[in-house]
């Protein structure tokens, strides 16, 4: 799905890759109930409440999420918790690959250096980030109005754009995401996870991000 221009009535559309293409790293039962269990009900959840809500069916997914505060008091959270859920998943299936390089390149390769001090350090620091979350949520690599590059952390299915960062890279660590290769070892999951991250993706998405911050 373009996250840039679909709107209501949202649909899920297939990986970009098998359900077992991210083994041995990420099983593929895992992948399947991910996608088709897990972001369905995020899709149908929010499709259900805007079909009572014609004004709001024009928006995107990041324009409601950024426009959640000028909607009604009862529909306000429901909406943030579902396109959050909807676009954080979205976003995390579009970034995994096991195929590509295993690093970042180009201008990413030199921001991440020069404001971590190397991509070991990033990663370390990514992932005490990631473990950091108290019970479900992401971390996230994420761009600032000033052009620096930030690690953050949010809680469930909150995203980026209300603190005006424009995201990068994420890592889901709801337990749905690992539990049934991982079990409760987050840890394992994600070092897994990085010999899945497929950084000519993350390196679009930088590119994109600096552009709305020129």
């Amino acid at each position: 799905m373009n996250q840039q221009t679909q709107h209501y009535k949202f649909e899920n559309a297939p990986l970009p890759y098998p359900y077992d293409a991210l083994e041995p790293y990420i099983d593929a039962k895992t992948m399947e109930l991910h996608h088709d269990r897990h972001l369905q009900t995020y899709i149908d959840n929010l499709n259900k409440i805007l079909e009572d809500c014609p004004e709001l069916q024009d928006l995107t997914l990041v324009q409601l999420i950024c426009n959640a505060d000028l909607f009604p008091e009862c529909i306000r959270v429901p909406i943030l918790n579902n396109a959050g859920g909807v676009f954080n998943h979205e976003f995390y299936f579009s970034q995994l690959n096991r195929l590509n390089d295993k690093e970042p390149t180009a201008h990413l390769a030199l921001d991440i250096n020069s404001q971590f001090g190397s991509f070991e350090e990033f990663k370390s620091r990514f992932k005490n980030a990631a473990l950091s979350v108290f019970g479900s949520g992401y971390a996230w690599l994420v761009l600032n109005q000033n052009q620096d590059l930030q690690i953050i952390t949010t809680a469930n299915q909150d995203t980026p754009f209300p603190l005006n960062l424009c995201p990068i890279l994420n890592i889901d660590v709801w337990e749905h995401a690992y539990y049934l290769k991982h079990y409760n070892k987050r840890a394992d999951y994600i070092e897994d996870w990085f010999n899945v991250v497929d950084w000519n993706k993350i390196l679009q998405n930088y590119f994109k991000c600096k552009s709305l911050f020129v």
